[in-house]
């Protein structure tokens, strides 16, 4: 994509003066969605950081925000690295080799995942949660909450494990949501 700026003078006259500045044009990714193998791979560390940690992060921020979702894990999108990006109405964050070091009480909501298109089931996870990874540069950053962001942080630490929500359901819940995955992969009703 190229820019082009005219600069206007005093009195909305324009200058003779031109800036073109090329910026690098954002990837949106294709979604892994279930069954695909790298889903359950337990990822590996981050162990580079810098320009192309910062431009996958702005590239899986544009995915994310393209699908729609809140988080958006590096397997998501085929790449096996402890990496994720969130953003749940406060402004966009990212996580590199996340553990979560601190949890209390449980909280049941229904949730869903990008990687399981059309779906949701009722989960109870942990209400707080704290965890501690590294931000873009290697500096450690630590984010914690309840509800959606102790939620947000479980799930997509989750993905970084190799871990879907369908780990989460009961073994009767469970089977049912396969046998539905294999008729209906997307989640998209058929209607007769």
């Amino acid at each position: 994509m190229t820019v082009i700026c005219v600069l206007e003078g005093g009195g909305g006259q324009s200058i003779d003066t031109s800036i073109s500045v090329t910026l690098p044009p954002m990837a949106i990714y294709p979604i892994r969605t279930f069954p695909d193998p790298v889903l359950a791979m337990h990822a590996s560390d981050v162990t580079d950081f810098g320009d192309p940690l910062r431009k996958l992060a702005d590239d899986m921020l544009e995915t994310m925000y393209d699908a729609p979702g809140v988080g958006l894990a590096a397997p998501q999108i085929g790449i096996s690295k402890r990496f994720f990006v969130a953003d749940i109405g406060e402004g966009p964050f990212v996580m590199a080799n996340p553990e979560i070091v601190e949890t209390h009480g449980k909280w049941k909501y229904e949730e869903g995942c990008l990687s399981v298109p059309g779906r949701y089931w009722m989960i109870k996870r942990s209400d707080y949660v704290r965890a501690v990874g590294r931000d873009l540069e290697g500096n450690t950053v630590e984010f914690e909450g309840d509800e959606l962001m102790g939620r947000l942080l479980q799930h997509e630490i989750d993905h970084l494990h190799g871990t879907l929500l369908l780990a989460h359901l009961s073994s009767r819940v469970r089977n049912q949501a396969l046998k539905e995955l294999r008729e209906d992969p997307l989640g998209v009703r058929r209607v007769p």
